[in-house]
């Protein structure tokens, strides 16, 4: 069959797309890129939040279109929305021919070729974590591709379903991450972005020969040929000073630190079921600055949290101004089944959510052009992306502070190189997320 891909959401829910690409590939099927032209069309979804259900609808729902007269003969609905509303689903979106669970994807081979059978859902498992380093397509440009160590989560955040989607943490063996890893490098892949719902509990369940992830970190490290490594997802509480000292000390360990906070005020992050204060964040946040001048801090804020009041939003607001992180996102927060946090009574208004939003989105913007401003002049190392989305004229690419599909880019708009090498770029201009700069002529 020619099946297409549709993979929504997270990094995470993309390697579980390139693990199902690479079963079908190796079982005689093939990945197409034109939806028009698939007779099977895999949307792997998400389900974390409301705009990413929305989102997840909505796709299905146009996906669903295609049947009209077209090739499509399959619709298989996969991922986070599937498994967690999967009696609902069933019953209510007739337009799919399939779904697969969180823990079934790893069979979609059987699933997609048992076309005698009237079963529409595939649930069995909750979750599925590629212990043995299967083989899998690299949906990423060919220098770079992401690295899931493990499943699941150990934390019990009171407003996050995703333990009740996925379970609870299963990291892989340190010798099968290793391995995997030294495989991509194989194909010319040199930027490693490592994902996890927590990388700072990495190996915390692995009884026999716990690796924990500063083990991780350095094995990553050692391994020739790859330039740049980045993290995403590190709960500040496991951020050691041992850590950040390996950072410091690898210069293919890039430091980007992803600090999800959610919050700063004792009482909120207390409700929230986080295991930090106030006063542990902006430690750790003074610890990784002290040492790491030039780190990359990123961080996410949830408002409008049920009792969030006027003063408790002002101090997030008064961090965010004290402590100047480089990148900001902030997210409204909406009551998830199953959580504790969509039993909370006193909830914030949605007018008064949505104004906090705005409001900490545009206290971030001049600080992260302040951020960028202070690179203009100095000549640092980008990857080539390829020709910029804004315009056929610019070439587009990343500094290894710059995460895929997630920060800001530099357009380069003086010289040539190829896709994929690192050259150095003189930034000459500052924008809010974006910066622009020249090829140098040394190059």
């Amino acid at each position: 069959m020619r099946i297409h891909f549709i993979s929504l959401g997270c990094p995470k829910n993309l390697v579980d797309s390139e693990l199902m690409m690479g079963k079908l590939l190796n079982s005689g099927h093939r990945v197409v890129t034109d939806p028009l032209s698939a007779e099977a069309i895999v949307v792997n979804t998400c389900g974390f939040i409301e705009g990413a259900k929305r989102e997840s609808i909505e796709k299905i729902l146009e996906v669903a279109e295609y049947k009209r007269g077209g090739n499509l003969q399959k619709l298989v609905v996969t991922g986070c929305l599937a498994q967690r509303y999967k009696g609902e689903l069933v019953e209510n979106l007739p337009e799919v021919d399939v779904f697969v669970g969180t823990g079934e994807f790893q069979n979609i081979v059987d699933i997609l070729g048992n076309g005698e059978t009237t079963k529409r859902g595939y649930f069995d498992q909750k979750t599925y974590l590629d212990l043995d380093g299967q083989f899998r397509i690299n949906s990423e440009p060919f220098y770079r591709a992401y690295l899931k160590i493990s499943e699941g989560c150990l934390k019990r955040c009171s407003f996050c379903a995703i333990p009740h989607i996925r379970g609870s943490l299963q990291s892989r063996p340190l010798s099968k991450v290793i391995e995997e890893a030294r495989r991509l490098i194989s194909t010319g892949v040199q930027e490693i972005t490592v994902i996890s719902h927590d990388f700072t509990d990495y190996g915390w369940d692995l009884r026999r020969d716990r690796k924990g992830p500063v083990e991780l970190l350095r094995g990553l490290s050692d391994l020739e040929g790859l330039k740049w490594i980045r993290l995403l997802y590190l709960y500040p509480d496991g951020v050691t000073s041992e850590m950040v000292d390996l950072i410091k000390e690898r210069e293919n360990l890039i430091p980007y630190f992803d600090l999800p906070f959610q919050h700063v005020s004792d009482r909120i992050l207390s409700l929230m079921n986080r295991r930090t204060t106030k006063e542990e964040l902006s430690r750790i946040v003074e610890e990784i600055r002290s040492k790491i001048p030039e780190a990359v801090l990123r961080t996410q804020f949830l408002v409008g949290f049920p009792g969030e009041s006027e003063e408790e939003f002002e101090e997030v607001l008064h961090f965010v101004e004290k402590y100047e992180f480089d990148r900001v996102g902030g997210f409204i927060f909406s009551p998830e089944e199953g959580t504790k946090a969509a039993a909370l009574e006193d909830r914030v208004e949605q007018e008064i959510k949505e104004r906090r939003y705005h409001q900490l989105m545009e206290l971030q913007q001049p600080i992260s052009r302040k951020k960028n401003q202070m690179l203009v002049g100095k000549t640092l190392p980008v990857v080539i992306d390829g020709v910029s989305e804004e315009s056929e004229h610019l070439l587009q690419g990343r500094l290894a502070t710059q995460a895929p599909d997630i920060d800001g880019v530099v357009l380069i708009n003086d010289g040539q190189a190829e896709v994929g090498t690192i050259v150095p770029v003189v930034i000459h201009e500052a924008l809010e997320y974006d910066l622009i700069g020249a090829i140098t002529s040394s190059h």
